[in-house]
């Protein structure tokens, strides 16, 4: 159980009491603006750390309560990636399923199909390995509809492609050339996850994507680690990874043949062991050579594997930067107006909404 003396998220706007917080740990409260100090990483890893221990022993006494080898987690908490990922290497189980919304819209739809089976009798359907087909529920919008928006944006340049391949082709060479591209495509996803329709895209390769990304287009702090979506079948070449990730909710080693050794950091701030490139996918991999996996199933989201397979037949590597197409403190984009104007207001170089390629007038 937690003091809530010391914490005023579950009424207010803000996490801690800000007074109480400081007398008991002796430090201020981080402000955006503020450098990141090695007392505030302390202070994360220990949260980590219990809350990694809690969870692990509630799944445990669950297990042993239960005799079942298969575990479904739901609730903010599941959102937690280094945690699954823990939970997902414990021999006792066998598998692991989280809620991709996993937090308050999930559990609507959790009461809602609590309604459906518990009240109306309806009969429960399993369906391995998962019922929700990707979580792209939310809306989606026609070509007309995006070709009708556009004639609004003069200063926008834009070419609709009618063949697909030419549209992947042409994406593809965007980023390989290090654009960053905002890639907009069918139904939007479910949860807080951006899973290959509401996504910005990036070459993982390069080691200066990370801060170029977090600085230029999502405005934040630039040692914030991004996502790799990675071909299904790839995972295993480059993460300690055993079962499929759809919904960027496990965290895994990079496999160690892809490891490069830092220069050493001994002696040196947290800023520059931040920065010291890992692997060879260094836009993706965090200080502790770990990364928050998606794998990409063909069936799932055709489209998006089949931009993960042009990307690897022009680089060798079917993997991508991927992160939600928004900017901080801002919802994902739904809509195609919504993601223009993220286009504009950022420094992303090309948007690709079906089957238009947008790009800015100089």
């Amino acid at each position: 159980m937690l003091n809530m003396d010391y914490f005023k998220y579950a009424t207010g706007l803000t996490m801690t009491c800000d007074d109480k917080w400081q007398r008991l740990f002796g430090m201020k409260r981080r402000v955006t603006e503020d450098a990141l100090a090695q007392t505030e990483a302390n202070l994360a890893l220990a949260i980590q750390s219990v809350t990694e221990e809690i969870v692990l022993k509630l799944a445990k006494t669950a297990i042993n309560g239960t005799k079942s080898a298969n575990l479904v987690m739901a609730g903010g908490v599941a959102l937690n990636g280094v945690v699954n990922g823990k939970l997902d290497a414990l021999p006792e189980i066998e598998n692991l399923w989280t809620q991709p919304a996993a937090g308050d819209a999930g559990g609507a739809l959790g009461a809602a199909l609590a309604t459906w089976h518990i009240l109306r009798g309806k009969p429960r359907k399993i369906q391995f390995p998962d019922a929700m087909y990707g979580a792209l529920l939310e809306p989606a919008f026609t070509s007309a509809h995006i070709e009708a928006l556009l004639q609004s944006y003069p200063h926008l340049i834009f070419k609709k492609y009618d063949s697909e391949a030419l549209l992947l082709e042409n994406s593809a060479l965007a980023l390989t050339q290090g654009k960053i591209v905002g890639w907009f495509q069918g139904r939007m996803e479910f949860g807080p996850r951006a899973l290959g329709n509401r996504s910005i895209l990036a070459d993982p390769r390069n080691p200066d994507m990370q801060q170029k990304i977090n600085q230029k287009i999502k405005f934040r702090e630039g040692f914030r680690p991004f996502a790799p979506s990675i071909l299904e079948e790839d995972a295993r070449e480059y993460f300690d990874i055993q079962n499929p990730s759809p919904y960027m909710l496990l965290v895994k080693p990079v496999s160690e043949k892809q490891r490069k050794a830092p220069n050493s950091a001994k002696n040196r701030g947290l800023q520059a062991r931040l920065q010291q490139i890992r692997s060879s996918i260094p836009a993706v991999t965090h200080v502790d050579y770990s990364a928050r996996i998606q794998t990409v199933n063909k069936n799932i989201n055709p489209r998006y594997y089949k931009l993960l397979t042009a990307f690897k037949e022009k680089t060798g590597i079917g993997m991508l930067i991927n992160t939600s197409f928004n900017v901080k403190d801002s919802p994902i984009v739904c809509s195609p107006l919504d993601a223009m104007e993220c286009f504009l207001q950022t420094e992303m170089d090309v948007l690709v909404m079906e089957d238009y390629i947008l790009t800015k007038k100089p």
